[in-house]
């Protein structure tokens, strides 16, 4: 009898189905071919989904349990992998997998903390807000949220190089025992050897990033970059387009050159934690 596979948030969804089921395959002794004779498939196709670049159908998976007698083994793990994507609204989900690869994320962000960088409170005050959403939504997209951010306690994390305006730090989200406790997770994060944490202040007069957020993943194995742009549409954030994805990182660079260095950061974020008590 198998265990329930569960989602594994710190890999893309379709790079956890492929390893699971190429574990499956070889220990039964299954040759690619064997199996992709079986459940009527091609080589090149099986090879996509075991590497993670292509993400099967319930059919699919359905059929591969069977040819490998996993009762519902792989279907239960899609539906699980599935719902568990469901959390986040679906003009994000292209980003998740970027997310998830990336050896590198670069942020910008003008009017809020990242995602990333969150606390569940921050988080919570943001999403419980938003017209139409019920409690229980909100705290699922917190949860999804959450979850989000173990890519970053891997054992080797993506490095992630963050910028955020200083207006960041002085709007009020929520109350100030939470702003608090925000920006000393800032300053906590901003500690670690992966993270280079950065304030672009209001005395640099800055116009760069006026034009709204947008975070750039650095993808391994020479594989083309992506880009998600923030915005109040509903439509495909995400870019591949390199054209875009390098005006976007010809941005974040100008707009790094007129932000704090990592010290003269963390003093700021310092300063407006004693704002926040005082």
């Amino acid at each position: 009898m198998t265990v329930p596979l569960e989602p594994d948030t710190s890999i893309s969804p379709r790079l956890q189905f492929g390893t699971e089921l190429r574990k499956f395959r070889l220990s039964q002794g299954v040759t690619q071919r064997r199996l992709c004779e079986t459940i009527h498939l091609s080589i090149s196709h099986l090879s996509m989904i075991e590497n993670g670049h292509r993400g099967p159908t319930p059919d699919l998976a359905r059929r591969m349990d069977d040819a490998l007698n996993l009762g519902s083994t792989l279907t239960g793990l899609l539906d699980r992998l599935n719902r568990a994507a469901a959390q986040l609204p679906p003009w994000f989900r292209p980003w998740l997998e970027y997310e998830q690869e990336a050896e590198a994320l670069r942020v910008w962000e003008p009017l809020m903390v990242p995602g990333l960088m969150q606390t569940e409170d921050y988080a919570r005050a943001i999403l419980s807000r938003r017209p139409g959403v019920t409690p229980e939504q909100a705290e699922e997209r917190v949860a999804a949220r959450m979850e989000r951010q173990k890519i970053l306690h891997r054992s080797i994390p993506p490095l992630l190089w963050v910028i955020i305006d200083e207006g960041v730090l002085n709007r009020p989200i929520a109350d100030p025992e939470i702003m608090k406790a925000q920006f000393e997770y800032l300053l906590e994060m901003g500690g670690n050897s992966h993270v280079s944490l950065h304030v672009l202040p209001h005395k640099a007069r800055s116009v760069l990033g006026l034009l709204g957020g947008f975070a750039i993943a650095d993808m391994p194995k020479g594989a083309s970059p992506a880009a998600y742009i923030a915005s109040q549409s509903t439509e495909d954030p995400v870019s591949v387009q390199s054209d875009e994805v390098s005006f976007l990182s010809m941005r974040y660079d100008l707009i790094r050159v007129d932000a704090l260095a990592r010290h003269e950061s963390s003093d700021m974020i310092k300063e407006k934690i004693r704002k926040w008590t005082g």
